[in-house]
């Protein structure tokens, strides 16, 4: 059959047997547990007036497909709720300072002696008011006070995603507040970070130059916050021998990727691809009829890392394993079709540019689920939204 035809796939006379939903957050909106579970309530009622044969079988009851949920981040907002519904973790409540160093509860996951770091728990952007908004005086040292209180209860491994920061303090700021400590945690501690950012520390592509503007600082702030980094790199790399400032990811969170890079040895990993290894994301597809992931916005960004992109990716390549699998098989004397078991990819995204491209890429079908007549403030609206999306899915 074709595999763009917008009907409904149907196997052996029934509908989609297991639906897997991965979507990032509505930025701003809704998270991904929200997202995922307005799709599934539209999936529930899908087209529930249509008399259509083929969706009254889809809905029938020895039909109704098992819908599995997974929440999802990139490393940014809502990392540490993702990746602690897949590891089973235990979360705990601190008191530390926000990155004006002011007193916030914070929160961050422990799984075995593995620590669950989300940098905006307490340097993030979102607990700043817009006029207060300053990368010059925000810092990072909330991010160690997390990482302190972990290591006092044991944890020795840790996965920190560096998104949504208000700092460009290159994590002076965190290596401030662990005091000297900080040599015994570089000894007997790994992390792993969990960030797509690939922009180095300093320069026009570095952390000043491309994310400064977006927390508050005008041209004269960002050379000064470049100049910052560059000298901070220069002197780390006379005291450890080494520079990681042009490493990809060095420029993440306000250069917060150097500091781990730098001082900690860290390894820095796509967080999408980090969950979803976590989650055994390749193993649950195998079987999976339709695969439906999106975000807020999706664009041509989004086929440069981000976690629609690398949903596809997987599925991708679950196709092609699936492929050289059916090709062997009929080599045996096997004659199923090479289309028969892999997952239709769905993109469902509050809003959508550059369509053509996103179907191009590989995804099945792409659905904008805001009318383009609506006001973006209105968008917003978190029921509005779902109500959006629920609508969008069912008369699809």
């Amino acid at each position: 059959m074709d595999r763009k035809n917008d009907g409904l796939r149907l196997m052996d006379g029934a509908g989609y047997k297991k639906i897997i939903i991965a979507c990032d957050s509505y930025k701003g909106c809704l998270t991904s547990r929200e997202v995922n579970e307005a799709i599934a309530s539209g999936l529930k009622v899908w087209n529930a007036d249509d008399a259509s044969p083929e969706k009254k079988n889809l809905h029938s009851e020895d039909a109704s497909p098992e819908i599995i949920t997974l929440e999802m981040s990139d490393g940014g907002e809502g990392m540490l709720d993702a990746f602690l519904s897949a590891m089973k973790g235990e979360r705990v409540r601190i008191h530390a300072h926000d990155a004006l160093m002011r007193w916030i509860e914070a929160e961050y996951g422990i799984v075995d002696d593995t620590a669950i770091i989300e940098i905006a728990q307490t340097a993030g952007l979102a607990l700043i008011e817009p006029e207060q908004r300053n990368p010059m005086k925000a810092t990072s040292w909330g991010v160690g006070e997390m990482i302190m209180n972990a290591w006092h209860r044991g944890v020795r491994h840790f996965i920190v995603g560096l998104g949504g920061s208000a700092t460009s303090d290159c994590g002076i700021g965190m290596l401030k507040a662990m005091g000297d400590e900080w040599k015994k945690i570089r000894q007997e501690c790994s992390f792993v970070l969990a960030s797509d950012v690939t922009n180095p520390l300093c320069g026009e592509n570095g952390a000043a130059y491309v994310f400064a503007p977006q927390k508050g600082a005008d041209a004269k702030m960002v050379q000064m916050l470049d100049d910052r980094a560059r000298k901070f790199a220069e002197v780390s790399a006379k005291h450890f021998g080494y520079d990681r400032s042009k490493i990809p990811g060095a420029g993440a969170a306000g250069g917060l990727g150097y500091a781990f890079l730098q001082y900690f040895n860290a390894e820095a990993r796509p967080g999408a691809d980090l969950l979803l290894d976590e989650i055994g994301f390749d193993t649950l597809i195998l079987d999976a009829d339709l695969v439906i992931t999106g975000e807020g916005h999706s664009d041509r960004q989004t086929l440069m890392g981000k976690l629609p992109q690398r949903i596809l990716e997987h599925v991708l390549k679950c196709k092609e394993s699936d492929k050289s699998h059916v090709a062997c098989s009929q080599l045996a004397g096997d004659f199923k079709s090479p289309e028969s078991s892999f997952p239709l990819v769905w993109l469902v995204s509050g809003g959508v540019s550059d369509r053509q491209a996103m179907l191009d890429a590989g995804f099945d079908r792409v659905i904008q689920v805001t009318p383009d007549s609506m006001l973006l403030e209105e968008a917003l609206n978190p029921d509005v939204a779902r109500n959006n999306i629920i609508k969008a899915i069912k008369n699809k």
